[in-house]
């Protein structure tokens, strides 16, 4: 639990007027501050805040030369790293919405991070927490801004907290009772220097955790030195606390959840991530039951390894928010079953050469659509029999007549959308119609 900071009578300068900023302005003048909020585009860009904020469209760096306040609250999506925000951060002390925001919540947070799985995770913590009688609302850098529900008239006793790594690099205080840590890949490099100030600031979701906290991590995990009760999980052993073959998930021994027959989940991350949020609920004192009860027909998002249907006992799953070869990799390697792969869309650069060997290893046909159709499948063929195609109704029907019964037919494209639709969301509406159509 986060100790309020008295702000009355001072300047707080809000950078980002988008929704998490305009809520940690509303949040400041709740609290008595002289509130400005500062963003680089124009006036429409601020939407409705309450009377009695400041506020400065089309920031610029000219703008810092005359800057004063006593604390910058920084939305996420800004980088800290830019120099615009740097010369601004010269002039006063800077900390996030999320933590901001942390510092006036009295309840329990289950803070959870990783690269891959985190909104999934939180809202099955969420809905755990629902189904307890904690409220749970899913919020941070998923669902709704930290300052919203401390606004809320019914603030609720626990949250699950999604925190990027944006979130996490300007923490202080911020002290979840529960911290998920998914797992570490290489990515965001467009922000950080290195990939260890990446990791470097994921990691910080433990820095005010002490022995009365627990940590929820993959088994294997490298993460230093931990001053909390740990629990494991892991879909690769049985050493860890919680283990799933991707069917069911045990602990110590137990089955307390049968992922095919009684939720919508499919793959090993998505077993990962159930058992995730099953062992940091479990740690906040909820108990098996209630757990597994409140899990029992969960979906996950769409277009996240979502399972539309089973027809001839073939699974077809909609991954249409895969758009980079990392979120591919994830997919594929989360199968446990035969795979037909349709990957393509529009041709981003990318180098697809890394994938070829787990290519060989999960799948046993591959269907390639879109601007990069062809050059993807030219290379797809030295791991694995490809089939070019133009749309992505030819790509389902040929993935259906090479699947056998077992098997997963699996759009995971690997890149963006926008050769053929206008995002990944349309892409994957696209597909669930199509398959749906499947006779």
């Amino acid at each position: 639990m986060n100790y309020p900071i008295d702000i009355t009578g001072k300047h707080i300068a809000v950078f980002g007027a988008g929704r998490s900023g305009r809520a940690a302005a509303a949040l400041a003048l709740r609290e008595g501050a002289f509130v400005s909020v500062w963003d680089q585009g124009g006036v429409d860009k601020f939407g409705e805040l309450p009377n009695g904020i400041e506020t400065h469209p089309e920031m610029t760096l000219v703008g810092a030369e005359q800057f004063s306040a006593d604390l910058i609250v920084l939305s996420p999506g800004i980088d800290t790293y830019s120099p615009l925000v740097q010369a601004f951060a010269a002039k006063a002390k800077m900390i996030g919405e999320t933590e901001f925001a942390s510092c006036y919540y009295t309840g329990g947070i289950i803070g959870i991070t990783g690269t891959n799985g985190k909104t999934t995770t939180t809202e099955l913590v969420a809905r755990i927490l629902k189904k307890a009688g904690l409220g749970g609302t899913p919020c941070g850098n998923y669902g709704t801004p930290l300052s919203e529900i401390v606004l809320s008239s019914d603030v609720p006793a626990a949250v699950a907290l999604e925190l990027s790594s944006f979130q996490l690099e300007t923490v202080e205080n911020l002290r979840p009772r529960v911290s998920i840590w998914l797992n570490f890949a290489v990515d965001h490099m467009d922000r950080y220097p290195s990939v260890e100030a990446y990791k470097n600031a994921k990691l910080r979701i433990f820095k005010n955790q002490n022995y009365d906290d627990t940590v929820v991590m993959r088994y294997g995990e490298e993460l230093g030195q931990l001053v909390t009760n740990v629990i494991t999980f892991s879909t690769e052993t049985d050493d860890a606390d919680f283990f799933s073959d991707g069917t069911t998930i045990t602990h110590g021994g137990r089955i307390l959840l049968d992922l095919e027959a009684e939720t919508s989940l499919r793959g090993l991350h998505n077993a990962e991530n159930a058992m995730a949020a099953m062992a940091a609920c479990m740690a906040y004192g909820i108990s098996p039951t209630i757990i597994s009860t409140a899990l029992q027909g969960y979906a996950p998002p769409p277009h996240r390894c979502e399972l539309i249907r089973t027809l001839d006992g073939v699974e077809y799953l909609n991954d249409s928010k895969a758009t980079n070869l990392h979120a591919l990799q994830s997919a594929l390697r989360s199968q446990n079953r035969p795979v037909v792969l349709i990957a393509g869309g529009k041709d981003k650069g990318l180098d697809y050469e890394s994938l070829l060997p787990m290519l060989g290893r999960q799948t046993i046909s591959a269907v390639t659509f879109g601007q990069i159709a062809r050059p993807l499948a030219a290379l797809f063929n030295a791991a694995v029999p490809t089939t070019a195609v133009s749309t992505l109704s030819e790509a389902i029907d040929t993935a259906r007549s090479l699947a056998p019964c077992g098997s997963t037919v699996l759009l995971s494209p690997g890149t963006s959308s926008f050769d053929q639709f206008n995002g990944y969301e349309q892409r994957g509406d696209t597909f669930r119609d199509l398959v749906h159509q499947l006779i």
